[in-house]
């Protein structure tokens, strides 16, 4: 069933980018060298760790809403599967911070996913907008 995977990835990551957010409170008030963490709030690392943490949420529920539509609307098969594809790919800009903050990795990942997560939207925006639902 088209729309399941989104729904089930995207609770999974909402949940992992929660529980991401919770490291960085521990970064922010508990851990050695919080001061340094503080001091850094809109540079480097920090501001990457929190790009992360946003998008994360963002994107995940995106990846419901989209799994949702494409569950109970009348989206043509080859169309649904391709947005639905498009919009898991998407994930990848949430992996791709991530590896730039830990591994310092060039930001492809970041550009695919950004990429393949407005395509998704866009065209199931497309498809909705054409849709006769009286």
């Amino acid at each position: 069933m088209t729309g399941r995977t989104n729904i089930a990835a995207g609770l999974l990551f909402l949940a992992g980018f929660m529980l991401y957010g919770f490291f960085l409170i521990y970064l922010r008030d508990f851990a050695p060298g919080k001061e340094q963490w503080i001091a850094d709030y809109a540079v480097g690392k920090h501001f990457e760790s929190r790009l992360a943490h946003v998008h994360g949420a963002l994107f995940a529920l995106i990846n419901i809403v989209v799994g949702l539509v494409l569950m109970r609307l009348p989206v043509q098969q080859s169309a649904a599967r391709w947005i639905a594809g498009l919009t898991l790919t998407g994930m990848l800009m949430l992996l791709g911070i991530l590896s730039e903050v830990v591994f310092s990795v060039p930001p492809l990942l970041v550009i695919v996913g950004g990429i393949s997560m407005v395509a998704a939207v866009a065209w199931l925006g497309i498809i909705l907008w054409r849709l006769d639902l009286t």
